[in-house]
């Protein structure tokens, strides 16, 4: 595990570290704002950005004051810029750890061996986020889509390229069933992705105002009933 230096305090939040996760956020300490007295103490930067990216989830860029971040990353704003940089390099390092953390069903759904298989994949797989303990509800990606006409030029660039490459990547997958004969005549790859993917976000957006598991599941459940193909 990698540190960098600065002021932790840890009744100022819970911090998860994701299993298996490598920081590439290393800081020398003689790089570090040095303190007034005494030893450096160091924090866990993987758990930083941890509690970072729950901010940026509950609050969008906007919303999340710098205030607000080092209070529940547990450092002073001088420790956060020498570790993370600024405030948009925090919340790229954040996106970043959300679709390797909480997005890694992205995957194995891409590789099920039909497009129904892919849809219940990635189906369920955001079910689970959104119904799992301790996270915030509604997707970061949708979040940030949605606030990025108020960013700056390179935030709202980065947001648009995740979103692109997502995109086509399961249109290629589509494409590559309509090729075996998994998708009906008249049915094109893209529109079935357009299609799969305003489903997934219409269920975070119900997830984030409140609807239940039931009734998430349920969403789930009819969109793999009325899919077409086997």
């Amino acid at each position: 595990m990698n540190f960098c230096p600065g002021e932790l305090d840890a009744g100022h939040a819970k911090h998860y570290v994701p299993n298996g996760m490598e920081s590439d956020l290393t800081l020398e300490a003689t790089d570090s704002v040095a303190p007034s007295r005494g030893r450096p103490r160091q924090f866990c930067a993987d758990a930083a950005l941890a509690a970072a990216l729950t901010v940026f989830w509950s609050r969008g860029y906007e919303g999340a004051s710098m205030a607000e971040l080092c209070e529940a990353m547990g450092i002073t704003k001088p420790s956060l810029y020498a570790c993370f940089g600024n405030k948009e390099a925090l919340f790229t390092k954040a996106l970043d750890l959300y679709e390797r953390d909480k997005l890694a069903y992205v995957q194995r759904a891409l590789e099920a061996p039909t497009a129904k298989g892919v849809a219940e994949r990635f189906l369920y797989g955001a079910l689970a986020l959104q119904t799992g303990n301790g996270d915030p509800r509604g997707c970061m990606g949708v979040i940030s889509a949605v606030a990025c006409a108020n960013f700056a030029d390179s935030i709202r660039e980065d947001v648009a390229a995740r979103r692109a490459s997502s995109d086509r990547a399961i249109a290629e997958r589509f494409a590559r069933a309509k090729a075996e004969g998994d998708l009906p005549d008249g049915m094109t790859p893209e529109a079935l992705a357009a299609y799969m993917s305003t489903v997934m976000q219409g269920l975070s957006v119900q997830a984030g105002a409140g609807m239940d598991a039931a009734g998430l599941t349920q969403l789930v459940e009819t969109t793999l009933a009325l899919w077409p193909g086997r």
